[in-house]
Parts: structure tokens; sequence; C-alpha cells
């Protein structure tokens, strides 16, 4: 296509489009192209700001029509930059991020680009919620979509398991119901199928009642982290379903309930989550919380405040990767314990240990969520600045899977990792949910024009 082709398309793209459309050189370009990895810097020839479901069909027919390849932004926070194109055309949800609770039925319908933190702040003054990640930025779309774990999985289940509907505009621009009554073999698909199956404009997701969450955060220099993680795996091996958290390294925040000489380095940390009452996890809690620790912090809070406690600031470097666990003996625990050391330190990189178990194991067998049934998964998260550390970061990470693989169980959660191979995408779903997938896939987008994603090619 020519530059005056291309013009007048855009003209025309541009004509009756109610969100807005950047091209190269427009003045807020390039702040549209920021994702949540620093690491991705990419330029698409077209940013569509979508503001409506014709303006995702419009933008859809213009990227089919000029070739161009196609990538859909809700939150941007997938570690691989799959919200970002070069060259092409990204369908960018963020002006459709309108919320609406009906506290009757409890339930929340969500568009399509809203991020956690405008779910969980429309819900709080109802004290209700919904599983949501680990932080309030993250996108609510690819969350959902790709299967959804978070602090309250273990108490309500996974994202996905509250999906009640989905819209969605098709590679064709159709718009599409999904729900257990409307096109079923479809809404199975986005029980963790991601975005393969076309732009997801409005989610409706059940809600709980959970007027207060508590938070309790200790810490040990890390020589206490295999007596502290053998402590907290008995405990979550008999917790109740509210209790979420994780065994955590990490470096020691300059907090005044951290002493002075532990700041800045190195430290074991366990996160006790409770879906209730300060008293309540204290008495849940307390094979944890009795051990000698040398720093601590217990709050009581709501779950939306929860949520952005663990915020990163945007402009890191990502890489991350899991490896979801059969079981946690003492010899895995001693692997992933010695692996700590290599954590880039100081950094908000993490090195993880999250339970499962729970709401989580019980959930519905056959949606395409094969790593639901393990009791523990191992995540090396890694965010840094300078990239004279990046190829630290990911062979720290590669390290960590390689430790604990044998323990591993083959399957993996997608949302947690990049561009891991095809192999690792067949695991996220399990082989016979794959075949499926393809199907539904072929079905949905025959010509695969939803690619930029943990991509699932039609069969």
């Amino acid at each position: 296509m020519t530059h005056d082709m291309r013009d007048t398309a855009l003209t025309d793209l541009r004509t009756g489009f109610a969100g807005g459309v950047l091209t190269p050189g427009d003045a807020s370009y390039d702040e549209a192209r920021k994702v949540f990895n620093s690491m991705i810097d990419r330029r698409p020839a077209v940013i569509a700001q979508c503001g409506t479901e014709r303006d995702v069909a419009e933008a859809i027919r213009f990227g089919r029509e000029n070739g161009l390849e196609i990538a859909v932004r809700g939150g941007g926070h997938s570690v691989a930059g799959m919200a970002l194109t070069e060259g092409g055309i990204v369908i960018d949800l963020r002006r459709m991020h309108t919320v609406v609770v009906d506290p009757g039925r409890r339930t929340v319908r969500v568009g399509g680009g809203a991020v956690m933190s405008h779910l969980d702040r429309a819900a709080e003054p109802y004290g209700l919620a919904t599983t949501g990640g680990r932080v309030s930025t993250t996108g609510v779309g690819g969350f959902v979509l790709g299967g959804g774990s978070g602090w309250l999985d273990r108490r309500f289940g996974l994202a996905s398991d509250n999906l009640l509907s989905v819209e969605l505009v098709t590679a064709d621009g159709r718009t599409v119901r999904a729900s257990g009554q409307e096109n079923p073999e479809l809404f199975w698909a986005l029980h963790g199928g991601g975005g393969n199956f076309g732009v997801a404009t409005s989610f409706t997701l059940r809600l709980h009642p959970l007027p207060v969450v508590t938070a309790a955060l200790l810490m040990w220099r890390p020589e206490a982290g295999p007596e502290v993680a053998r402590t907290y795996r008995g405990f979550m091996e008999s917790a109740p379903d509210e209790v979420g958290g994780g065994l955590i390294y990490l470096t020691a925040p300059p907090e005044e309930f951290v002493p002075a000489d532990m700041a800045g380095e190195l430290a074991c940390a366990v996160l006790v989550t409770y879906a209730g009452g300060m008293q309540e996890m204290r008495d849940v809690a307390e094979p944890v919380l009795d051990m000698d620790h040398d720093a601590e912090m217990i709050t009581e809070l709501s779950y939306a405040d929860l949520q952005c406690m663990l915020d990163d600031p945007p402009g890191y470097r990502n890489y991350w990767s899991a490896e979801y666990l059969a079981s946690f003996p003492d010899p895995a625990v001693e692997a992933f314990c010695a692996r700590a050391g290599d954590l880039l330190v100081p950094s908000p990189s993490q090195h993880v240990l999250f339970p499962q178990g729970g709401a989580v194991a019980r959930g519905p067998g056959d949606h395409p969520i094969p790593w639901r049934r393990a009791p523990w998964v191992v995540h090396p998260f890694g965010l840094w600045e300078d990239p004279a550390d990046d190829e630290r970061v990911r062979r720290w990470a590669h390290d960590v899977r390689a430790d604990v693989r044998p323990w591993s169980t083959g399957a993996v959660y997608l949302n947690f990792i990049g561009h891991e191979g095809e192999d690792r995408v067949v695991a996220g779903f399990g082989p016979d949910n794959h075949r499926r997938l393809a199907a539904v896939k072929a079905e949905y987008d025959p010509g695969n024009v939803f690619r930029l994603n943990h991509n699932i090619r039609p069969r």
C-alpha cells in the first residue's frame, strides 16, 4: 500500500470513530505505546484507542484490509509485550473501562479495558470482591481469559471460575456473546484460552461478600529460609480456604518495621493474606506468627487496598517464569532456598512460592487449566532497571525452574510466563484441551488474525 493510500484509509478509519487514532509523530503516540515491561519497545503503525464495540470492529477491519498485524491491549501487563506490535495496529481498549456493579445479584460488568483497580474500587463500597491478581494494575481482560490466579483464589476460585459471560468481537467483525447458555463451546475456551478467539469488550463476573481482609508480612534473615519454608509448608497443608499469600525471598524494604541493617538486603518473608478480620487471621496463622522473626507488619484493610499494597512502579525491565509442583518435599525446599542467593539485590525482583489448593483445586476439571490441581507454584519474578543485568536475571529464572523441575507437574499458568515455545503453550492448556481449543479457534478465527498471544493455531 502506498503512503497516499494509507493516509486515505486512516482518514476513513477516523471518520465516525468514537475513540482516537494515533500514528507515529502524534503528540501522545509515545506515551500510548508504553507497556508495563520497559524491555518492550515497539512502534505500531496505528494505535486505535477504541471507545465502542463498533470501534473495535472497525479497527479489526482496517488491520485486515491493510495487511497489518493486530495486537490487543487491555492493561498492557503481558511480560512478553503481547499488547504491542512492530509496524502493525494496536486495538487499545483502555477507554472501555466502565464497571457496573449489581449488588443485589452480586455481579459486575467490566469493560474490556479496565484494570483490576477499576473493578476493585467499584465493588468496594458494597463490601464485595472477586478474585483479582496480586497487583492493581493488571488488565481484567487478559487476567480473566488466562485463568486468573490471585490472593483470593483459594477462597473464591480462579477469576475464570467466576466468569458468567463475555462479549467479544470476532475476526470478521461480529459481536458474539458467550455464556453457559450461548455459544457454550466458545465460553469453555474463554476459561483459560486467552485472547485467541476475538477482542473481549466486556465481562460479567460473580462477586462475593468480603468487607475486610487481613495481611501479615513477616521477615527473616535469609539463612532462616529453609526452616521458615518447612513451617510454612506444614501450615498451608491444613490452612483453611480463606488463607492466601506466599513464601517470598526479596529485597527488604526501607520501612519502619524493618531493622535498619536488613533494609536493602536479601530477606526471606512470609505473606499471609486472609479473607476476613484480624483476630480470625491471628488464630488461624498461629503456627507462622509464633515463629521468631525479625520484622512484622500486620494490618486489616479493604481488598482494594491490599491489591495496591505490592504495586510496582512502571518502567522496570521484567522477566518471569513458573513451575507448578506436585509436592514440595525437603529436597525441593533446599533447592528453592539455595537458589534465592542468586536473586538480584537490591531490586524489586522476587523469588516466590505460592500455595494453591482450596477452591482452585475444587474448580471445574474440564476447563483448559491443567495447573489448577497443583498444590504449589514457584514463580521467579524479575524486575530490574539496568540492561546490564538482563542476562543475569534471565539465567536466575531459568535456574530456578531447572532446580525444581524434578517435582514439576509440567503444567504452567501462561499469564506467568513470556514466550517460552510452543511446548510450553501446549503444557499451559494440556494436550487434549489444546486440540479442542484449536477446533474452537478454527471456528472463530480461522485465519489466526489474533496471534499475538500464547497462540493456538486453528486446526
